[in-house]
């Protein structure tokens, strides 16, 4: 029998105490009859991973920033091809200019050809078959001169004035000469010949056939001569020298 006259404290602990140990020992039979929570395998590698020995240090990777790519440089192949294909696109263009330039030449040559044609159509017509020769003043004629016989016509006129042949006719020579320095000689269809002495520069060629009013040579000084003109003359078919005035009045061709 317990006496109800003591202090009730040591009575209170004493019951607190078995209290407790009874909800422990529930508490851990609740516990062992439970599933796992956590796997136990986890706190084991843990546990061995943060007693192991010390690991490497990390390696700090920096982020990927763009960079700017720097242009290409070409190789010494390709800027020698580079340069080839430049200059021939160059070749090709002054070629191109060049052959636009010799048409537009040519076809302003074909032009006044066509006009000197035309031209000479009509002085032929309004001649009366015959062309005047040139343009100039007579300073000597045929006959006499200098106790010799003067065989031709002289015509004053400056060096590189043109000289027509006065029909048509072929030409028989045509280059140097003794006393004349240069000359040409055309034969006639009637077999007379005109020779045109002391010119300057010839402009056709033996056995070229040449028409009336064509330019066959130029005015000039050379040879036996006093100043620049044309010394003309005209040999009969059966040879020998005519006076060349009668002789072009009679196929209505100007003297000058």
């Amino acid at each position: 029998m317990i006496a109800t006259g003591t202090s009730s404290a040591p009575f209170r602990l004493v019951a607190a105490t078995v209290a407790g140990g009874v909800l422990a020992l529930a508490g851990e039979t609740a516990l062992a009859a439970s599933e796992p929570l956590v796997d136990t395998d986890m706190f084991r590698s843990a546990a061995v991973a943060l007693s192991g020995p010390p690991t490497l240090a990390a390696v700090v990777v920096p982020a990927a920033v763009p960079v700017p790519l720097e242009p290409p440089i070409a190789d010494a192949q390709s800027l020698v091809k580079a340069v080839n294909l430049e200059r021939a696109a160059e070749e090709a263009r002054r070629a191109e200019a060049a052959r636009v330039a010799e048409e537009a030449r040519a076809a302003e040559e074909a032009h006044l050809a066509e006009e000197a044609r035309r031209a000479t159509a009509e002085l032929v017509r309004t001649a009366g078959g015959g062309v005047q020769m040139m343009t100039g003043r007579i300073t000597s004629g045929y006959g006499p001169r200098w106790d010799a016989q003067h065989k031709g016509l002289d015509v004053a006129a400056p060096v590189g004035s043109p000289i027509r042949a006065p029909l048509d006719g072929t030409v028989i020579d045509s280059g140097p000469a003794s006393g004349f320095g240069l000359w040409v000689r055309v034969r006639h269809a009637d077999g007379t010949i005109t020779l045109y002495g002391h010119i300057d520069r010839t402009l056709v060629e033996v056995g070229q056939r040449v028409s009336a009013g064509q330019v066959i040579a130029e005015v000039g000084n050379r040879g036996r001569s006093t100043g620049p003109h044309l010394h003309f003359e005209v040999i009969a078919p059966g040879g020998g020298n005519i006076n060349p005035t009668p002789w072009l009045e009679q196929r209505g061709i100007a003297v000058t």
